[in-house]
């Protein structure tokens, strides 16, 4: 999998967490909206990675995270992330309503109310997902 396919799966599950929701399969959806802000993350991963570089073996082991914020701090964006929270009140309250998640969540549930935060937390004008797509 390279950076390509993790944009695309990132669009896609954001793609599929949009259909659920207008389904009222909530659960789905805000589980789905998770992994779209993993692979964007992972993208971004990729991207620091050179074509004929060897992987360092510490940074790929660590990669393989559902932890959004570590994946944040692997990607490198930590630093620029921290300034648009600082900066941003908007920005800041949607990251309040993302980083919750985690691969658990596929055993939870969720109402509308909660999966359509998190959605609007990630896919709207101001998200955590158009913030990240800056970067990958």
């Amino acid at each position: 999998m390279n950076r390509s396919d993790l944009q695309k799966i990132s669009k896609i599950r954001l793609k599929e967490a949009r259909e659920l929701l207008h389904t009222g399969n909530y659960n789905g959806a805000y589980y789905l909206c998770g992994y779209a802000i993993e692979c964007a993350l992972k993208s971004c991963i990729a991207k620091k990675t050179n074509k004929y570089d060897f992987p360092d073996k510490k940074l790929a082991n660590k990669s393989f995270t559902h932890e959004l914020r570590t994946l944040m701090d692997i990607a490198g964006l930590s630093v620029q992330f921290e300034n648009e929270k600082s900066t941003n009140v908007n920005f800041s309250a949607k990251w309040l309503v993302v980083k919750d998640w985690n691969e658990d969540s596929r055993y939870e549930f969720h109402d509308k109310n909660k999966a359509e935060n998190m959605y609007n937390a990630i896919a709207s004008r101001n998200g955590i997902l158009k913030w990240i797509k800056q970067h990958w």
